[in-house]
């Protein structure tokens, strides 16, 4: 189904491994207490890229040929990717374009032109910054380097759960950000390849939560996109998709629709409690474990997926609460 192997995720571990350092995991005290369990938070916002996308976009970027390398990189991203892409690129010293909405935060675009990244502002949806992409393509021989529904994205993705399995292999759940399903994919297909027993929950804002509805309709499907805090979570799976819906569709156990108000909660929380800045989408996990009544006694792991989030945003939380 996949055509993704075991042997994809370890040789994308090996090819990263001059750009990507194992993170973090920590155990969280108060969360335990919670849940009257274990809580660990897998900390992939500690990548100098502030999210996990590191993985995959290092994994892709260096699978490619020489001659396609000096041609250049393009991408389109609601912001983690896309700073993952130009940071790679500007590692390799070769031409990156990235393609976004007029939604992505004033943080991540300032991050992107920080990186000497070449960045379009297209449209305001995922889907028109890759038809972008696509023209990039044609006319200059770049390489898009997708956000998700590649394979080797999808892989190196999935060495975050070979680093899990080392540092808590008793784990019985993997709570995980869910977008465009790539971070989700490359994690659930190693877990269940190690054990089926493992547990997947993949959770997501309430509005336009595409992959999710998709699952519902059985088919990938184009939903508007609006505010939320989780913005990293937000676009489209692509109506071609090709791995990550079938591989979402196989080896998720449970997808959680998690209110606004909870993502905000799970953000003060981590800032209250572990001294931690992380964006909407790390927080959703979060806000899913205090507001969940199903994990009591069990090993969870959270993956907290980024940090890229505005200074303004945290300091209107920070008055509201």
């Amino acid at each position: 189904m996949s055509s993704l192997s075991f042997r994809d995720v370890w040789e994308a571990r090996k090819r990263i491994s001059s750009f990507v350092h194992p993170t973090p995991i920590l155990y969280s005290e108060p969360l335990s207490e919670h849940i009257e369990g274990h809580v660990h938070l897998k900390l992939e916002h500690s990548h100098p890229t502030g999210s996990f996308k590191l993985r995959g976009a290092a994994n892709k970027i260096l699978s490619l040929e020489d001659k396609d390398l000096k041609k250049g990189v393009t991408t389109f991203s609601t912001g983690n990717h896309g700073i993952s892409v130009a940071y790679v690129a500007a590692e390799l010293g070769i031409p990156c374009t990235v393609c976004i909405s007029n939604r992505v935060p004033k943080a991540k675009v300032n991050r992107l032109k920080k990186l000497n990244a070449s960045v379009e502002v297209v449209g305001s949806s995922q889907d028109e910054a890759e038809a972008r992409c696509t023209e990039l393509e044609r006319e200059e021989g770049m390489t898009v380097i997708k956000p998700f529904d590649d394979r080797k994205i999808i892989a190196g993705q999935g060495t975050i759960a070979l680093e899990i399995m080392e540092q808590c292999p008793e784990v019985d759940e993997v709570i995980i950000p869910l977008s465009g399903g790539g971070l989700l994919s490359g994690i659930a297909f190693v877990m269940k390849s190690i054990e089926r027993s493992i547990q997947v929950t993949g959770v997501t804002m309430k509005k336009g939560a595409v992959m999710q509805e998709s699952l519902t309709k059985g088919k990938p499907v184009i939903l508007e996109e609006s505010y939320t805090l989780a913005d990293s979570l937000l676009g489209g799976i692509g109506t071609e998709n090709r791995y990550t819906f079938p591989m979402t569709k196989a080896y998720m156990d449970k997808g959680v629709l998690v209110e606004e108000a909870h993502i905000e909660e799970g953000l003060i929380f981590i800032l209250e409690h572990h001294k931690m800045v992380v964006e909407g989408a790390a927080a959703t996990g979060i806000g899913h474990v205090l507001h969940c009544n199903e994990l009591r006694g069990e090993n969870v792991v959270v993956v907290m997926s980024g940090n890229n989030i505005d200074h303004d945003v945290v300091t209107d939380l920070l008055a509201k609460s």
